[in-house]
């Protein structure tokens, strides 16, 4: 009995190899009598993008042929040696005592092989009711769907960093921008506040695009389901799916998810862009609003004073990066009629590599804020000498009865005259003041004091501010 087995899965092994038969035998072997060439192989290939699936294709497996011993549609022992087959291939996988074959097709193949190789011939059984179509499908919302968690934390972690750095500096006071000009007073924390809605309303849309992708393609077969008495709704549940997709073709061609998780990665991206060009603005010299780690920064070959914000500046090009993996999905897949095309194969490399560049910059953001020192005398210098307490000041002579219109002219008169004498608006004279408007008295300068400024606006511009 020992010797029988071990030919069987001698044999087993030989027959997936090809060794002895004249041809390299595939899962989908049988119809062809011409070996494939090895560029047709290596082309098609896709073990080096989904070999990171395993625990996900596993996990599925572990399911299918659950459902398949439930139904009586495999023999119970033979559904119980495969359980116990594929968590031996799980652990030693985890474990580094199997490596993944990188000539393998791709992560289904090398598992089914690995699993029949070990059980035998109830390895073979297997794949009955069920067609690397859905299986793949499955494995990529199982992975996506662990990617979105472990996203989501950071994406919180980050959020709670830019919070407790708005805390750091309480009272630090910058200009506000509108066209990069100075406009008006803000708090440092209140900027940072406005990333950090971008954050929420991101963690948002990933928890969104996450909850649609929660349906199960497995039972879909190739495309028109499958003959045997399977049970879709026992796989859902086994595998922590909220149902199963109910068009097969839909089931096994759908990648709409794919595309919405990277443009929610696309938009990450935007944000994570545009706040580390803000901070690389605000550590040059001409703005010196912040001050980035040592450990966190890079220096130049030849000018030994330099201090690059290289990380900030790789988060804001690997924007693009994302994008192109978005754009690559859509294109991938606007002309592809039903159902499963191979064209499809490419779009694990492109979310793959979305979830990866999005995880790396964060990881590279988190530490490079939690350590960034600023600089609030700075802030606040950059804020007095742009005038941006004007509008303060035409709200002042509103007070006093001046329609905003003749007010905001008046103060502009006002401005003209101080960039002439070089003053701004809290040193100027009290005379000057009453030389363009009489309406003007002593109790303008605290009004136009910059920390009354800001005491004024609205709560959304402080910290703690939100609801």
């Amino acid at each position: 009995m020992v010797f029988l087995a071990f030919f069987a899965v001698s044999y087993y092994n030989d027959f997936i190899e090809g060794k002895g038969l004249g041809i390299t035998m595939k899962l989908w072997a049988g119809r062809f009598e011409k070996e494939a060439a090895k560029t047709t192989n290596d082309f098609n290939s896709s073990i080096a993008t989904d070999g990171r699936m395993f625990r996900e294709d596993i996990a599925g497996s572990v399911a299918h042929a659950a459902m398949l011993g439930k139904q009586g549609v495999i023999l119970p022992e033979d559904c119980e040696a495969i359980l116990a087959g594929l968590g031996s291939v799980l652990e030693d996988l985890e474990g580094g005592g199997l490596a993944i074959d990188p000539d393998a097709e791709d992560i289904h193949t090398f598992i089914e092989a690995e699993l029949t190789a070990r059980i035998g011939e109830a390895g073979k059984r297997l794949h009955t009711g069920r067609s690397r179509n859905d299986q793949v499908a499955t494995d990529l919302r199982l992975y996506l769907r662990s990617a979105c968690a472990e996203l989501r934390r950071l994406l919180m972690e980050f959020e709670e960093v830019l919070r407790r750095k708005g805390e750091e500096y309480p009272a630090a006071i910058l200009p506000g921008y509108t066209h990069l000009q100075r406009a008006q007073p803000i708090l440092f924390s209140a900027h940072l506040l406005a990333y950090r809605e971008m954050l929420l309303r991101d963690i948002g849309r990933l928890d969104d695009a996450a909850r649609r992708m929660n349906r199960s393609p497995l039972g879909s077969g190739a495309l028109a389901g499958t003959g045997y008495p399977i049970d879709r709704a026992y796989t859902a549940e086994q595998l922590g799916f909220d149902g199963y997709c109910v068009s097969t073709l839909d089931g096994v061609s759908d990648r709409d998810f794919c595309i919405e998780l990277a443009a929610a990665l696309s938009l990450v991206m935007v944000h994570l862009s545009r706040l580390s060009e803000e901070l690389i603005l605000w550590c040059s010299w001409e703005f010196r609003f912040v001050e980035l780690d040592d450990a966190y920064t890079t220096g130049s070959s030849i000018m030994p004073q330099k201090k690059n914000p290289d990380l900030a500046e790789l988060i804001r090009g690997k924007s693009g990066r994302v994008f192109g993996d978005l754009m690559g999905l859509l294109t991938v897949m606007k002309g592809l009629p039903l159902a499963y095309n191979k064209d499809m194969q490419e779009d694990k490399d492109a979310i793959f590599d979305a979830f990866d560049t999005v995880k790396l910059c964060l990881g590279a953001a988190i530490p490079m804020l939690q350590t960034m020192r600023c600089l609030p005398e700075n802030m606040r210098k950059a804020a007095a000498g742009g005038f941006i307490n004007a509008t303060d000041c035409a709200d002042y002579l509103v007070g006093k009865g001046l329609a905003f219109r003749d007010a905001y002219k008046v103060v502009g008169n006002l401005v003209a005259q101080c960039i002439r004498e070089g003053h701004t608006l809290e040193s100027l004279p009290l005379e000057g003041y009453q030389a363009v408007c009489d309406l003007f008295a002593g109790d303008v300068y605290d009004f136009v004091s910059l920390e009354r400024c800001v005491e004024r606006r609205s709560p959304g511009l402080r910290l703690g501010g939100e609801n």
